[in-house]
C-alpha cells in the first residue's frame, strides 16, 4: 500500500494540525512557523518529541492537501492518533498559529471552523480558547 500515509503518533497530530492550518491559505508566514517552532520546542506535550519529526509530518499535510479527500483523510489520521484529552489542545495550538500574525483570514477562519466540527470541540470551549489566542497574540 504505497499511498497510504504514515500512522501518527500523537505529538505529530498535533504539529499535523498545527501545520494545516498554516498552510491553509497558501501562504505559511514566518510568524507561523515560528510559532510552530516555538510551541515544539516549549510545550510539554512535545516534552520528548523528536523535531526531525516535524519535515516529514509537514510533508503528510502537503501530500495530503494535494489529494481530493486529502483533508478528510488528513483529519482521519489525527482523530486516530489522538486521545480525545489532546483534542482542545489540538484547537489551542491551531488557533494559535492562527493567530500568531496578528490577522486571519477567511480560509484560516474555515480551517479553524473545520479542525473544530472534526474533533468536536464543545463550542462554549472553542470561544474560550479563541479568545485566549486573540488576547495572547495582540499587538500594541
Amino acid at each position: 500500500m504505497p499511498d497510504t500515509p504514515p500512522s501518527l503518533s500523537p505529538q505529530d497530530a498535533l504539529v499535523a494540525v498545527m501545520i494545516a492550518v498554516s498552510a491553509s491559505d497558501e501562504n505559511m508566514r514566518t510568524s507561523e512557523l515560528v510559532a510552530i517552532q516555538r510551541m515544539v520546542n516549549h510545550m510539554p506535550v512535545f516534552a520528548d518529541y523528536d523535531t526531525d519529526r516535524l519535515r516529514p509530518v509537514a510533508q503528510t499535510v502537503f501530500d495530503l492537501f494535494e489529494e481530493e479527500d486529502g483533508l478528510d483523510a488528513l483529519f482521519g489520521l489525527i482523530r486516530d492518533a489522538l486521545p480525545d484529552r489532546l483534542f482542545e489542545t489540538a484547537y489551542a495550538l491551531a488557533c494559535d498559529v492562527a493567530a500568531a500574525d496578528g490577522q486571519l483570514n477567511e480560509v484560516e477562519l474555515r480551517m479553524l471552523e473545520e479542525v473544530r466540527n472534526e474533533l468536536s470541540i464543545d463550542r462554549l470551549h472553542a470561544v474560550a480558547i479563541e479568545w485566549s489566542a486573540r488576547v495572547r497574540h495582540l499587538k500594541p
